[in-house]
């Protein structure tokens, strides 16, 4: 089964990837047809956990094969890992100055980005979707970067990167839809705008896979990208956000399971 995936185009493995990590967040959103109500603990300790993933991942699956790839190419890893990284963050740090958001926990009144009439339920769909893009564009990266003649990219390293950002998206559903359902909306209505947080990523995955195997000598920039764009979410939004009602044992506990079972899955399948 494996080996007959491998021969797919990596345009198209990225698409089936990322439609796996929304289906996830889909999964998580459905639990609001089960709960009203999350305890606040749960949910500190689902967002750290989800923290601990993209840190994770940002490494063992983004940088470290950007430098590997870049000695392997006779250049400076230095120059791409460094710029690329920075231009992640840089980029989220505009769109999170741009696009109208509201965090998890906060009143209305203290939405980022630019003014608008945007409904608190919307605000807060597009703080979870502003997360999502650099997942679903670190995965459409992965795939596309198998194949690139001469790239040390595996499948298993591209898909324990699915695995994880998969993983790690169930609480994002959850925390998206259990909220909105606490706040008055409808039951499928809460579903639907949950699991809706999550479909930008076929579209970032389809891109960023593209974008690789068009200009590859970007490559070593491009998983460097979005590694500095998922530290960038993790450092601005999801810490805070798992720690700001207390009980940040939990948060921090669920921080150090995420790492490790990202770290195990690269180590694993990579």
């Amino acid at each position: 089964m494996l080996d007959s995936l491998k021969t797919v185009n990596p345009v198209l493995l990225a698409f089936y990837a990322t439609l796996f990590t929304w289906g996830v967040t889909a999964l998580g959103a459905a639990l609001v047809f089960l709960f009203k109500t999350i305890n606040i603990k749960i949910l500190n300790g689902m967002l750290g956990f989800a923290s601990g993933v993209m840190i994770a991942a940002s490494f063992w699956s983004l940088l470290n094969p950007a430098i590997d790839m870049a000695e392997a190419m006779g250049v400076s890893p230095v120059i791409p890992a460094i710029t690329g990284f920075l231009g992640g963050g840089l980029f989220l740090f505009l769109v999170d100055r741009l696009l109208p958001h509201l965090h998890l926990g906060l009143n209305i009144d203290q939405a980022e980005g630019i003014k608008t009439s945007w409904q608190r339920s919307t605000l807060l769909v597009t703080a979870i979707t502003l997360h999502n893009v650099p997942e679903g564009l670190a995965v459409g990266v992965a795939f596309g970067a198998i194949g690139i003649t001469g790239s040390s990219a595996t499948f298993g390293a591209a898909t324990a990167l699915a695995i994880g950002i998969g993983i790690q998206n169930f609480p994002e559903g959850a925390a998206v839809s259990i909220p909105l359902r606490r706040e008055g909306m409808s039951r499928s209505k809460s579903f639907i705008y949950g699991q809706a947080s999550g479909i930008v990523e076929p579209i970032a995955g389809v891109l960023g896979a593209l974008l690789v195997l068009t200009i590859q000598p970007l490559l070593p920039y491009a998983l460097s990208f979005a590694a500095g764009a998922m530290i960038y979410v993790v450092i601005e939004e999801l810490i805070p956000e798992a720690q700001q009602h207390g009980s940040s044992d939990f948060s921090t506990i669920g921080g150090m399971a995420g790492f490790a079972v990202m770290m195990f899955l690269d180590v694993a399948l990579g």
